[in-house]
């Protein structure tokens, strides 16, 4: 009597092959996430490709759409880690990877808890809506907590060349995260649709509207705020000049060689004064140092004062210094000095949304497990409390010292106290030719069409540059070559929608990114009675 076996699986091929086959289904929305999150990040500078944030949102609307809470958690996950390490590899530049990855996983948790709320609003009737609410109030969130917040990596921040770009004049930097993030979402739920309609042969009209409308109110929207970005010298203009002294180093220890950065800024603002009696450069109504152009205290150290006050006499205008003020007691001072050829220093503003970890070190006990740098930060510095605007030759500057300009308070501040145009004084050094300058630069921008100012950059080591209050950049420096930028700046007093609201469009959109949730979380209480 003859045993008869059945056959598994296909004698002709490995049984590893059935297996691979189940696997890749299961790796598609894994790889898919972390792709959408490297498409965010390659939308930012240095690059011009600010359109790869569409796709990216799309693909993680794929993504996440529908997911339960724990595939929704993993694959934020996923998708903030790939967005966020490259974006902020600039942060281990000189310090090394403990840092960066510290901080890139911790921005990506935010993002992670983020896409639990995306996935939890897609089941909604107009779900894009819903969920590009959720990511603004992510980012809300992620710019306050912990420690002061980390805008850094705020979707508005990558728009600069992009034809959204005029919504941040409309509502802010918060309306314009909105509707690119709306856009992207849309575009996916379009292509959702479509399938849809191939199958079934099924298309409610109300969803192909709101699908419509979540793809075509984003440009329309931006394409109607275009008279709203102006460069029209409404108060005149000023001439104004940035110098780039440039450092002796790259790197941390760049301070070490505090006289040499000091002497830079002041030799380069001496030949600019040459280069103005010999005709080769306008004379600048006031010029503008860097950030830490001068880290030994002016106010205690004798030598540092006279060679500040031997270069501003020798420009003749007024000039602000950026210096470490070491009081007494208590904490240290991010200082930028209004500085008169005549009279000395007559006025300061002290940094006030300063560095965690970098100016000021929190749970340094503990921190100092991972990191030996800690100790870097011997003595913190501590915020100042003033809104910073200087009387320079009668042109109101707004102040905005370097990570200031990603709060959005920091930069509307300033223009609501009449500021006719701004300044974000930078030291970019330590972090060598990373794309950190870059990213800044684009804040600057964004800040420029948000609040239809003029923005002058100087930053120790570049890129320096002066901003029109359209977003165009007319003049910028080399990274690590001393340079002086001379330029004629249309002057402003008027305030765009974005300035007048404030914060109340990043209110109502959290506020809906709120209903969304709570809608949500209500449906699915129902569902589960029922069932």
């Amino acid at each position: 009597m003859s045993t008869i076996i059945a056959p598994v699986g296909d004698p002709q091929q490995p049984a590893s092959v059935p297996r691979a086959r189940r696997l890749l289904p299961r790796l598609a929305r894994p790889c898919a996430a972390v792709l959408s999150g490297l498409m965010l990040y390659v939308s930012f500078p240095p690059r011009p490709l600010w359109w790869l944030v569409l796709p990216g949102f799309a693909l993680l609307g794929w993504v996440l759409f529908e997911r339960r809470i724990r595939a929704a958690s993993g694959l934020g996950l996923l998708a903030g880690l790939g967005f966020m390490l490259p974006l902020l590899h600039w942060t281990g530049e000189e310090v090394g990877p403990v840092p960066w990855l510290a901080l890139a996983a911790a921005e990506a948790l935010f993002i992670a808890v983020g896409c639990i709320g995306i996935s939890a609003v897609s089941r909604l009737a107009g779900w894009p809506f819903w969920a590009a609410a959720v990511w603004t109030l992510d980012e809300a969130v992620r710019a306050r907590v912990p420690f002061g917040g980390f805008p850094w990596g705020r979707i508005a921040f990558g728009q600069a060349d992009s034809v959204f770009l005029p919504l941040a004049a409309l509502g802010g930097t918060p309306l314009l995260s909105f509707a690119v993030v709306l856009c992207g979402f849309g575009l996916f739920e379009a292509v959702r649709r479509f399938r849809v309609r191939r199958t079934t042969g099924e298309l409610p009209r109300l969803a192909a509207a709101v699908t419509a409308a979540a793809v075509l109110v984003p440009v329309a929207a931006a394409l109607a705020s275009l008279p709203l970005v102006d460069d029209s010298a409404e108060d005149g203009t000023a001439t104004v000049a940035a110098i780039q002294g440039n450092v002796p180093r790259l790197g941390l220890d760049f301070n070490s060689q505090r006289r040499a950065v000091l002497d830079n800024h002041a030799n380069r603002t001496e030949q600019l004064a040459k280069d103005v009696k010999a005709g080769r450069a306008p004379q600048p109504d006031f010029v503008l140092w860097p950030e830490n152009s001068s880290d030994l205290d002016p106010y205690r150290n004798a030598d540092a004062r006279i060679v500040i006050d031997d270069a501003v006499k020798a420009i003749g205008v007024p000039t602000v210094v950026g210096a470490v003020v070491e009081p007494d007691t208590g904490n240290l001072r991010n200082t930028l000095i209004q500085w008169d050829p005549d009279k000395g220093p007559v006025a300061t503003y002290d940094k006030r949304h300063i560095q965690p970890f970098g100016e000021y070190m929190p749970m340094r006990s503990f921190v100092r497990i991972f990191s030996s740098d800690v100790d870097r930060v011997q003595r913190d510095f501590g915020p100042g409390k003033k809104v910073g605007v200087f009387d320079l030759s009668g042109t109101y500057v707004g102040l905005v010292t370097c990570y200031e300009a990603a709060f959005d308070d920091a930069v509307r501040d300033t223009v609501e106290h009449g500021a006719q145009m701004i300044a974000v004084p930078s030291n970019n050094a330590t972090f060598g030719r990373s794309e950190m300058t870059y990213q800044q630069l684009a804040m600057s921008r964004v800040r420029a069409v948000e609040h239809s100012r003029s923005v002058v950059v100087p930053v120790t080591s570049g890129v320096s540059a002066v901003i029109r209050p359209d977003g165009t950049v007319v003049q910028k420096t080399k990274m690590f070559t001393p340079d002086a930028l001379v330029d004629e700046v249309p002057l402003r007093s008027s305030l765009t929608p974005a300035t007048r609201m404030g914060p109340l469009p990043e209110g109502v959109l959290s506020l809906l990114a709120v209903i969304g949730l709570g809608w949500a979380a209500t449906r699915t209480v129902r569902m589960r009675r029922g069932r």
